[in-house]
């Protein structure tokens, strides 16, 4: 999904952090597509990942210092719709700039206000109130911070290490499903996952696949939120974008990652679907282009 070249691009929305190379302090487990890759990396080297501590579960957030510098100067390059298409930091700059604007404008009928949302662009790892956020454990969204964390470099191991293509709309879904769960914090839904956090019909899963179909219903409407000057973001989707964003679902869809790591599929541990409903629940999104479709809670079986 391509960016309007005019488009002008916001940085005030995503700010720089980390830079450290070093292990990580700590593990962020749940809360987007993050926990599904530390799974199968722990799985990969042949530790339990039952026996981690996860960092979400332990940190005291008035104790933690919140992730990343606020400077947003990092990336003072990334002023036009042109410099998204070019570099991948851009391309998560202009996601943040239209997923934002899209959600604060649907709300506007409700009663509720959107609240802007931070993202932290780190490279390495960084501090997050949730706990250390590091290129190993993946893009999640922190609701003890309200932040969204993504390392640039996780899109490379989406495509090398999960078979995910490298189109732009592939990265801009993990972007757009992050914010589906700021979404849900703002709602009061996003609990619904810890309450019932396994299996494949668990609120984990549920509360996954709705940020999924949420992630779908920004794309639908993606090509005609404006910029500050009225200039729409990005360009109409084509169907190798679709095709794009849907390999990405499928790429960390819970059954095909366990195949990959183990040889064996168990749904009773799943924590964010099958790949198969991944991408049913973003078309689902994509298609009606309506939240209202998007209660994965209300349907008897999100695989059906």
């Amino acid at each position: 999904m391509s960016f309007n070249e005019n488009a002008r691009l916001d940085t005030s929305q995503v700010s720089g952090g980390g830079g450290g190379g070093g292990a990580p302090g700590g593990l962020v487990v749940g809360g987007g597509l993050g926990g599904i890759i530390i799974t199968i990396l722990l799985l990969v080297f042949g530790i339990d990942p039952s026996s981690i501590p996860t960092g979400g579960g332990t940190s005291d957030p008035g104790q933690v210092q919140a992730g990343g510098s606020t400077d947003s100067s990092a990336f003072s390059d990334c002023r036009t719709g042109a410099d998204a298409n070019a570099r991948v930091e851009c391309r998560v700059v202009g996601t943040v700039n239209s997923v934002q604007a899209f959600w604060a404008g649907e709300l506007k009928s409700s009663k509720y206000q959107w609240q802007e949302t931070r993202t932290v662009l780190y490279s390495g790892q960084t501090q997050s109130a949730c706990g250390t956020a590091s290129n190993e454990v993946g893009p999640f969204y922190c609701p003890l911070d309200k932040k969204v964390y993504i390392d640039a470099s996780f899109f490379d191991l989406l495509t090398s290490r999960f078979g995910a293509d490298d189109g732009a709309l592939a990265q801009e879904y993990v972007v757009a499903h992050e914010y589906g769960h700021a979404l849900q914090d703002q709602l009061g839904l996003l609990n619904r996952a810890q309450q019932d956090p396994q299996g494949a019909e668990s609120g984990s899963v549920r509360t996954e696949l709705m940020a999924d179909c949420l992630a779908g219903v920004w794309a639908q409407h993606a090509s005609t939120v404006p910029d500050a000057g009225g200039t729409p973001f990005l360009k109409p989707l084509t169907d190798t974008d679709i095709q794009s964003a849907l390999s990405a679902a499928a790429a960390v869809g819970d059954d095909t990652i366990q195949k990959a790591a183990t040889g064996r599929v168990t749904p009773e541990s799943w924590t964010h679907g099958s790949s198969k409903s991944r991408q049913t629940w973003f078309l689902t999104g994509y298609k009606s282009g309506d939240l209202n479709r998007c209660d994965t809670f209300s349907v008897p079986s999100v695989e059906s």
